[in-house]
């Protein structure tokens, strides 16, 4: 058999120093899954065959020693998003470290048998270099490869797997175009993979990702050892994956990230990218009923508050400088962020009033009522935009005047809209009044509701010094 065997040097001039058994197994690995993903056959497999024995093996086309001289794999360029490795080095420096490290390898396929073997460079007796033993295939009519690993422990195939996410156990919660979001494994920290390969692990991300869609920038930083790449690298990526993510199952996390914002508990992606948290809002927005409140609005919009929880929509605290873009902001299907302004606008266009007649007032309310028009001289007569100036029984709820505001005005049909309980007294009665005037008159919105109230007081005390009873 010794006279059928051919050598070629694999020309390797450097082993790469910092590579454990490991790494070397996992770069045959990476192969392996290659060949099945660009000839679709059956998955790849590895198996211990005895102590010390183990087997990886694809089903695809074969190794040929021809493979061992290439630097680029021409194919795999082409389809670069669906493979994990593209260039030939990865199989000679796995091969250089296996054998630095004392481990056998032999490669089996239809095209021949390959193992290592340690002889003098062409040319130069002195100089020893690994070369490849190429001998003819045991069985040529086997397919695809066979890696058979002897000397080797059984974590270093644990370990060696673990850098995989096909054997991670972790689940997919969704796929993007850009890559996939997956579940962080408990007690562990979230991975990094590129194309189903782990580069890096943060300790502080909510979850685990496979880029697929890799950015120049990032082809550049993933080194020939593809270990400890910086963030820089990747969060580009990571940072668009969850801006086009849709998932419920992923903004219900991140959304609750933006809870915990001021305590400082928060998960990186939330608290680096303010962005991906509006994201996660318009998610859930669209696939719940919820309402988003700042924790100020908690403490002083409790009615309103309450009135959205009856309405039977989950209460989500968010920060205010997230809550100050829900307004221009539309959610995944292009619905209206459900800000607590949003809510209760939507609310009140539901809301009908229920007015009162001039004559089904009381004695003493139309005593009152009946000198709107002495009040608004007061203050220069009724504005241009006052079309009418009415009563009800039922006022309009809104986020900055509460339940049960004093006095409305409505730019769009012109109409000043007075509570009926107003009407107990010419000075409450004239205040509201003059109050909604100004907001007539000057087009501004409410400021606060203690501003309101105070503002309302002020001028009750004025119109009552002012109007005759």
């Amino acid at each position: 058999m010794a006279d059928t065997v051919r050598y070629f040097d694999l020309n390797i001039e450097k082993v790469l120093e910092g590579w454990e058994v490991r790494h070397a197994i996992r770069e045959l690995i990476a192969n392996a899954i290659d060949e099945r993903t660009l000839t679709n056959t059956l998955p790849v497999e590895i198996d211990r065959i005895a102590n010390g024995r183990w087997r990886i093996r694809d089903h695809g086309r074969g190794l040929h020693h021809s493979h061992l001289t290439q630097n680029e794999s021409v194919e795999k360029a082409e389809r670069e998003r669906e493979v994990i490795g593209r260039f030939g080095v990865g199989l000679k420096d796995a091969l250089a470290v296996l054998d630095r490290r004392g481990v056998g390898v032999e490669l089996r396929s239809r095209h021949g048998c390959i193992s290592l073997a340690h002889r003098p460079k062409a040319g130069f007796a002195d100089i020893e270099t690994i070369h490849a033993a190429v001998q003819p295939a045991l069985d040529s009519g086997v397919s695809g490869t066979e890696v058979i690993l002897q000397n080797i422990a059984d974590s270093d195939i644990t370990e060696a797997q673990a850098f995989f996410l096909a054997f991670s156990g972790e689940t997919l919660l969704e796929t993007t175009r850009i890559g996939q979001v997956l579940s962080r494994r408990p007690g562990k920290p979230a991975r990094i993979y590129v194309k189903g390969l782990v580069v890096a692990e943060e300790e502080n991300f909510a979850f685990s990702y496979n880029i697929t869609v890799l950015t120049k920038p990032m082809l550049k930083a993933l080194n020939r050892e593809r270990t400890n790449v910086g963030r820089t690298a990747y969060s580009d990526r990571v940072k668009s994956m969850l801006l086009v993510a849709e998932s419920p199952t992923v903004a219900e996390v991140l959304v609750d990230d933006l809870a915990r914002l001021s305590e400082g508990t928060a998960h990186d992606e939330v608290q680096s990218w303010a962005d991906v948290g509006l994201r996660a809002c318009q998610i859930l927005n669209a696939a719940r009923p919820v309402v988003f409140i700042t924790s100020e609005q908690a403490l002083r919009d409790k009615d309103m508050i309450d009135l959205a929880i009856g309405e039977g929509r989950d209460v989500i605290t968010i920060p205010a400088t997230v809550a100050g873009k829900l307004a221009a902001t539309a959610d995944v299907e292009g619905n209206p962020l459900q800000s607590l302004e949003q809510f209760a606008s939507e609310w009140s266009e539901s809301f009908e009033f229920k007015f009162i007649e001039e004559r089904d007032l009381t004695a003493s309310e139309r005593a009152i009522f009946s000198k709107w028009g002495e009040i608004a001289l007061l203050d220069g007569g009724v504005p241009r935009e006052v079309k009418a100036v009415l009563v009800s029984a039922t006022m309009r709820p809104s986020v900055t005047e509460g339940m049960n505001p004093a006095g409305v005005w409505e730019p769009d049909t012109g109409r000043v809209i007075i509570s009926r309980e107003q009407l107990r007294s010419l000075s409450s009665f004239a205040g509201t009044l003059l109050h909604e005037f100004a907001h007539a008159r000057s087009g501004e919105s409410d400021v606060t509701r203690e501003f309101e109230l105070a503002l309302t007081e002020t001028i009750g005390r004025v119109s009552t010094a002012k109007v005759g009873k």
